[in-house]
């Protein structure tokens, strides 16, 4: 084995194979590695808040102005003391919780039956010809074209709500667990037979580490699309939760619950997307990926 093969597989493979290390590389063939540029001071975290700082601060002072119907489209603070008044009669956590229930339950089905055929389908070449055509197929379905089936087979209660989130979050951890283990560079899992690799260790050493990156940005787009699908969800009957929430304010002509209902979800969405993202950046700690300067 050349001394590139091994650099190689070794930068893909955070983990020490099982097997003896090749010879190292001579003295003079090894370069140090450039310093990368020192970072510019910046704001940090604090950028992110200039965006939604300056929105809701145009649209306070729109609202006030009587730039637009604030019947229609209430301020922030009118928003922000509907969300402390549901906070104060317990509506609030009630709602929150029946939410984030579905979307976590749908979330961890979506995850493992994706991570499980993504896996079957991108390592087998069997598996890929007998199921990926008809999963392909059920991808092309428009995912409200779920919801009369699921009423008739599941009823209206928690279940039928929790498949159409699973289902939601299924193709996107599919898709990319399957293409990243497709796209695996065919000269390491070269170097890894020549290791002598039984076809565990293939996965561990090389499969896995090289599709991580991609399988994690599957798992938070498939994040993001539980959120999306919890409120088709909450239509099929739901007595609670931020999508009942949002039904029960445009019957009663309250713009004011509709739009705290929206704020609590991108609140929420953002919080778990934050979670995931910092459990990302924890299992690639050995990716030494591009930074842009601040």
């Amino acid at each position: 084995m050349t001394v590139a093969e091994q650099a190689t597989l070794d930068r893909v493979s955070p983990l020490a194979g099982p097997k003896s290390a090749a010879p190292a590389a001579p003295a003079q063939a090894s370069a140090a590695p450039a310093q990368a540029p020192a970072a510019r001071p910046g704001l940090g975290w604090l950028a992110g808040w200039i965006v939604p700082v300056l929105f809701f601060a145009t649209w306070e002072l729109a609202s006030r102005q009587e730039w637009i119907s604030s019947r229609l489209f209430p301020p922030p603070s009118a928003v922000a003391q509907t969300i402390y008044a549901l906070g104060l009669s317990g509506e609030l956590a009630l709602h929150v919780w029946a939410t984030l229930h579905r979307v976590l339950l749908g979330f961890g089905c979506g995850v493992a039956a994706g991570t499980i055929l993504g896996a079957l389908t991108g390592y087998s070449t069997l598996s890929k010809r007998l199921l990926d055509p008809s999963l392909q197929a059920l991808r092309s379905i428009p995912p409200l074209a779920w919801v009369p089936l699921f009423i008739l087979w599941l009823g209206i209660f928690e279940t039928s709500k929790v498949t159409l989130i699973g289902v939601g979050v299924f193709f996107p951890v599919y898709l990319n667990l399957a293409g990243a283990i497709h796209g695996v560079d065919r000269k390491l899992v070269e170097v890894g037979r020549m290791y002598r690799f039984t076809g565990l260790e293939l996965v561990r050493y090389v499969l896995l580490p090289a599709a991580l990156p991609s399988y994690m940005i599957g798992v938070r787009n498939g994040l993001g699309l539980g959120w999306m699908f919890v409120v088709a969800a909450e239509l099929m009957g739901a007595s609670e939760g931020l999508g009942f929430l949002q039904i029960d304010g445009q019957m009663t002509s309250r713009p004011a619950v509709i739009l705290a209902s929206i704020v609590l979800f991108a609140v929420l969405g953002k919080l778990t997307d934050g979670l995931l993202a910092l459990a990302g950046r924890r299992l690639l700690y050995w990716q030494d990926s591009f930074k842009p300067n601040a």
